[in-house]
Formats: structure tokens, sequence, C-alpha cells
């Protein structure tokens, strides 16, 4: 399945975009340390937003399938830049929160489950990526 997304250069390194199914619109800056102003995601931000709504919507249909709520769960990403050898994501470090009554079986499926997240599987292999997990 293919997805259309349409994407405008406005000027002065913002761009906004338009999801073709759902008409849903966001807008990017370049980022502070790069030349930009920093009032919206930068691009490099938003692959840090894909990463923890991946592993949150990966987990909830493994839970879903097994009959667990995941509601309020929470992702906490963590993206540091890298300058060697270009200008790229070195590291996102995720921490994610799951209710606390889970109980080893559903914590060890979920936890799987994050982990295979198609974000991360299309990452460079030199971008690192942690997850952490804490049942609150």
């Amino acid at each position: 399945m293919a997805v259309k997304i349409e994407v405008v250069y406005e000027g002065e390194l913002h761009c906004s975009a338009v999801h073709g199914p759902s008409g849903d619109r966001l807008a990017t800056d370049a980022p502070a340390d790069n030349q930009g102003k920093g009032e919206r995601f930068s691009p490099t931000d938003l692959v840090a937003v894909a990463l923890g709504t991946c592993i949150l919507t990966t987990m909830g249909i493994a839970a879903r399938r097994r009959g667990l709520d995941l509601k309020g769960a929470r992702a906490e990403v963590h993206k540091e830049m890298s300058s060697v050898p270009r200008r790229r994501i070195g590291k996102l470090a995720a921490r994610i929160e799951l209710p606390a009554h889970l109980d080893e079986r559903a914590r060890r499926i979920l936890e799987v489950a994050a982990e295979a997240c198609p974000v991360t599987a299309s990452l460079a292999p030199d971008t690192e990526v942690a997850l952490s997990f804490e049942y609150v």
C-alpha cells in the first residue's frame, strides 16, 4: 500500500505536508542549531515522533490481539544528532511507560513487539536505538 504525502517548501526553511488519505497537515522548520528558528518540529524530530508512535502502535496491535489494555501508555524519545561522518541522527533513546498490572508474559510480548517496530527496521544501521521499559 502506498500513501501519498505532498510537501511544499514555504521559504525561510519552513515546509508543510499534507497526508493524502486524511488531509491531515503538519509543518516543519529547520532546528535552531542548523540555521532554523526551531519554531516547529524539524524533519529529524519527526523521525523521533515516528519511532515513539510506531512503538506504541505496534505494542497496541499486540495488546489488542491478546485483550490487553494499554490505554495511557507513554513513550518519551530523546534524539541525539551526530556530525560524523555527516549531520544525521546518531541515537534515539525511547523510554516506554506501560501499566504496572501487566504480568511477565504480557510484558515480554509487548517488549518484543516494540523492538520489531517498522520504523526501527527502517533506520540506518549506524543509528543507535535504545529502548527502556518502565511499568508504572
